[in-house]
């Protein structure tokens, strides 16, 4: 009885290393999976573009009032 205890034992710890340390796959070690590169966006889906562009237009509005009011 000791002695099939402790086969199984052995059996058990083997198979658990073999689920702990063994590859992925039969083909070896799993490849890394690639990062997907980042979508490319239209200048109006852009919102620092868009910011950029509000800013500019503040600008100009208000460059436009100080020169009306010194003529």
């Amino acid at each position: 009885m000791g002695r099939l205890l402790l086969l199984l034992l052995i059996i058990a710890a083997i198979v658990l290393l073999w689920k702990a340390f063994a590859p992925q796959s039969l083909g070896g070690a799993p490849r890394p999976q690639r990062q997907q590169p980042p979508m490319i966006k239209g200048p109006d889906d852009d919102e620092d573009f868009l910011w950029q562009l509000e800013k500019e237009r503040f600008k100009k509005r208000r460059e436009e009032e100080r020169r009306k009011e010194q003529e």
